[in-house]
């Protein structure tokens, strides 16, 4: 199943992934981490990228496009992925369409306040990448995973500022690549403005019943 995620920062995506690719066996594919592993790494793109990832602003297509393309090429990818942060332009949508045939897109729809809530509180282990947020689901321990005990972090573009900035631009390139996918008949719209923590978050559960139809099909 090869499934793309579409979602303003701080909708849930990595959230929600986490929890997805474990019942489907498939990997979750952030664009974000991707990248943020090439900046690491101090590869000649990671370090192109940074300067862009540091202002807010999109990576530009000729950087981002190599490092997917070696990503998806990896033996864990072969069967399907959850695909986060990629595409978000329609130009960048007809090249994935030509590297992989998607088979349903799902769109986390989320409103400005709640993203500058989760995002200003946001939490993100070292190690193994869980998301937690200090105001809504915090950790057990402060400043420690549930999971592996690494240590929590908050990313440098978390700031208010950078959080605004990043929403709008995704506001304002969302509505032609939601019609892009509409003709396709694979765009599902959920709304992510409900906690995950929240007995009535039925998110996680609806994303279930697309994929499993999907799973039947194939």
């Amino acid at each position: 199943m090869k499934i793309v995620l579409l979602g303003a920062p701080g909708a849930g995506k990595g959230t929600y992934a986490s929890r997805l690719k474990d019942t489907y066996n498939i990997p979750h594919i952030s664009t974000g981490d991707v990248l943020r592993e090439a900046i690491k790494n101090k590869t000649e793109a990671g370090l192109k990228a940074k300067i862009y990832m540091d202002k807010g602003d999109f990576v530009p297509d000729e950087i981002i496009i190599d490092l997917l393309k070696e990503r998806l090429n990896q033996d864990d990818a072969k069967t399907g992925m959850l695909l986060d942060g990629f595409p978000r332009t329609i130009e960048q949508a007809k090249i994935l369409d030509e590297i992989i045939g998607i088979k349903a897109v799902l769109k986390f729809d989320i409103n400005k306040d709640v993203v500058l809530r989760r995002l200003g509180g946001r939490l993100i282990c070292k190690g193994c990448g869980e998301i937690f947020n200090k105001h809504k689901l915090p950790p057990k321990q402060e400043g420690i995973c549930d999971l592996c005990e690494n240590q929590l972090h908050q990313r440098e573009d978390d700031t208010e500022e950078t959080i605004i900035k990043r929403y709008d631009l995704y506001q304002n390139q969302i509505s032609p690549l939601e019609e892009h996918y509409k003709k396709t008949n694979n765009l599902h719209t959920l709304d992510s403005n409900i906690d995950l923590s929240d007995p009535e978050c039925k998110v996680l559960e609806n994303c279930k019943i697309i994929l499993d139809n999907i799973k039947s099909k194939l």
